[in-house]
């Protein structure tokens, strides 16, 4: 006999109705841009890097050998080599994967919308955002606020983060979190201010672009230099206190991506992280050539949510109570 299981779903079907006419919005965004949709792979024999994201992993067997295949924590390589192959703008609106605790924000699958414009910048991509929020929020009168990562600091905490000592960093860093005392690495203490003191207090009135992250923050983004600072052109957007995407003026030189590869890869074995087999395939396209772009990617579940005025990211998601 078979035990009863609750069946229903999670959302409403009012909220289900407002989700398929948001894909209907961006879709339609898009056509009218001549940004052409595609459709890669959920699974890939390589991964992602990045010690900062964990993915979802399956084994089986193909011809009698074992093989392991990963759950795209975003399409970004396999559209990089469509750029490569001459696709010229593309997007995608499809499911990713991502091994991280559930939350009211957070969701093991979720919908990710990310496209790539060939010879945009990242202000140009900045500005197009600002239009689609426009056409999915039916608001002429909506304006992003665009702010450095610099000045968040400088108006949130009362600091430069690229002049301001190790010390002060882990005493402020303590003060408002209670860890960071023994820390010794930048990065993650200036990522531990914004993500606990300035993430929640950005973007409330209107969307928010945090630009012109520290190189060392770079991930995927060409490295430049202003007033000074070697700075990664890439950016991310918060709207009521929430990450809602995050994007790059690409990187596009096959060298320094196999590097950045490589240094992630040596930054999960000091973490003692699983190690991963590196998407050589992605270098051997840029050694093909990728045109110079920008690209993004954008969380759609979370994009519902605000248009929605919804608190939990379950609320927006047919079955996301369904677990083992």
């Amino acid at each position: 006999m078979y035990q009863k299981q609750q069946w229903q779903p999670s959302t409403e079907i009012a909220t289900l109705r407002k989700r398929a006419e948001l894909f209907s919005q961006v879709r339609h965004f898009f056509y009218e841009r001549n940004v052409m949709e595609v459709d890669t792979q959920m699974l890939s024999l390589a991964s992602i890097s990045d010690p900062h994201i964990e993915s979802l992993s399956l084994q089986t067997a193909i011809e009698g050998k074992p093989t392991t295949y990963y759950l795209q924590t975003s399409p970004e390589f396999a559209m990089k080599r469509l750029l490569c192959a001459g696709a010229g703008s593309i997007y995608q609106l499809g499911k990713v994967f991502r091994a991280e605790d559930r939350g009211r924000r957070h969701a093991l699958e979720f919908t990710m919308l990310e496209w790539y414009r060939v010879g945009f910048d990242h202000w140009q991509l900045m500005d197009e955002i600002e239009q689609l929020l426009k056409r999915v929020a039916n608001n002429e009168r909506l304006v992003c606020e665009r702010m450095s990562y610099k000045e968040t600091f400088e108006t949130v905490l009362g600091f430069n983060p690229y002049a301001v000592g190790l010390k002060t960093l882990q005493t402020v860093s303590y003060q408002h979190t209670e860890y960071g005392l023994a820390e010794t690495d930048r990065d993650t203490l200036l990522e531990l201010l914004f993500s606990h003191v300035i993430e929640p207090k950005i973007g409330w009135q209107q969307p928010c672009f945090i630009h012109s992250y520290p190189a060392s923050q770079a991930a995927l983004a060409k490295k430049i230099q202003v007033d000074g600072d070697d700075i990664a052109a890439r950016f991310e957007l918060y709207w009521q206190g929430m990450e809602l995407a995050n994007g790059y003026f690409e990187l596009t030189d096959a060298d320094e991506q196999a590097e950045r590869f490589a240094e992630e890869m040596a930054q999960r074995s000091l973490l003692t992280l699983a190690p991963r087999q590196v998407d050589e395939r992605l270098v051997s396209a840029l050694e093909e050539g990728m045109p110079s772009c920008a690209g993004v990617a954008l969380g759609i579940d979370r994009l519902l949510m605000l248009l929605c005025q919804i608190d939990h990211i379950n609320q927006v998601i047919p079955f996301a109570d369904d677990r083992a």
